[in-house]
């Protein structure tokens, strides 16, 4: 191809990325679950992230990083509510950079699917109990999703104390250099939650209708966009819950809609996640059509999800379906992938890709 839209710099807020094959966040559950480096970045991280970063991709996303200890999805998650985490995540952005990439972080609370067994082979599946290493949750409303345990419902003053944990979170995610955010408000943690009508059940200012249900994500990102006027802000949203009466296409519409003028920048468009009954139409690109419905709201949208050849990647982007597109399951099998598809779909950068020390690969 002349010039593969997939491989064309994408700008987000004076934010020039290289290309717009992104690494989505995938959790590896593999952080310290206690004493001094509880939740920070360890050389596992450095070597997972940097050779994702070395790959090609524009922009690497960090996995849920948890803005406070209960907000973890599991004790081996990472969290950004401290120092020693701060400092640890300074060496993986550097890393990062060293490789051309950009790279952002998804801040993350998971609410009712906290305390959780890293899902991991052959780790035990579902809550852990307070007594053993895990901790009471919290929700919207008192309501369990199917399996885990009973959570807590939230008072009023302690959902202003979230979306303070979460400004407070970004602040230390910019002094750490990280070039975007992610507010993590998808597969049923705790700002998609409060979103949906099956698990916010609540009667205060946080509750009823769906600019209540909304409140929250949205006080999230007003709050970072008046601490931080010049830095990317994206928000991923499960566009459906695949199940009757739950949180749909066009609700997330119009959240998009909303957020664009709370000053949000870009949807990173995911589904699901809230519900354990979802019937998801998994195959190639399934994910997709929700992109183009939240593009409506007029933000750039990202899409995932089953993408998994350069040429079904370009042609998402040629037909305006979405603005960038995030790759997970691939790279992790293959971390050079965006090298190689750059090669593969002839891009007038691909060499300019390849580390030197890499030169004699067969990309």
């Amino acid at each position: 191809m002349a010039n593969p839209l997939l491989f064309q710099p994408f700008n987000l807020r004076g934010l020039t990325v290289r290309n717009r094959l992104w690494v989505a966040p995938m959790c590896q559950y593999s952080a310290a679950s206690s004493g001094d480096s509880i939740g920070a970045p360890n050389d596992w991280h450095l070597q997972h992230l940097g050779a994702l970063a070395r790959g090609g991709a524009g922009l690497v996303v960090v996995e849920a990083t948890a803005v406070v200890s209960e907000g973890r999805i599991s004790p081996n998650d990472l969290g950004l509510w401290n120092d020693t985490q701060q400092r640890a995540f300074a060496q993986v952005v550097s890393l990062a950079h060293s490789h051309g990439a950009h790279i952002a972080v998804q801040l993350a609370h998971a609410g009712r699917k906290a305390s959780t067994a890293p899902s991991l082979p052959g780790e035990f599946q579902g809550s852990i109990a307070p007594g053993e290493g895990g901790w009471q949750t919290v929700a919207p409303s008192a309501i369990a999703f199917p399996g885990l345990a009973d959570p807590r419902a939230l008072e009023t003053e302690e959902v202003r104390d979230v979306i303070a944990a979460f400004i407070a979170a970004t602040d230390r995610a910019v002094a750490a250099g990280f070039d975007a955010v992610e507010i993590h408000a998808a597969h049923g943690y705790l700002l998609h939650e409060f979103l949906s009508p099956l698990s916010n059940h609540r009667t205060d200012e946080f509750g009823g209708s769906p600019a209540s249900r909304a409140l929250l994500t949205r006080e999230v990102v007003r709050g970072i966009r008046a601490a931080h006027p010049q830095l990317p802000i994206i928000v991923r949203v499960s566009g459906d819950e695949w199940v009757e009466g739950g949180f749909d296409v066009e609700a997330a519409t119009q959240l998009a809609r909303w957020l664009r003028e709370d000053g949000a920048d870009m949807i990173d468009a995911s589904s699901a996640g809230n519900t354990a009954d979802a019937r998801i139409p998994v195959g190639p690109s399934y994910q997709v059509w929700i992109a183009e419905r939240l593009r409506a709201a007029g933000l750039p949208v990202g899409a995932v999800g089953l993408i998994t050849s350069a040429a079904q990647a370009e042609s998402v982007l040629a037909t305006r379906q979405a603005d960038v597109i995030s790759l997970g399951r691939p790279v992790l099998a293959n971390p050079h992938l965006p090298i190689s598809w750059a090669h593969e779909l002839r891009a007038p950068g691909a060499a300019e890709l390849v580390p030197p020390q890499y030169n004699r690969a067969r990309f």
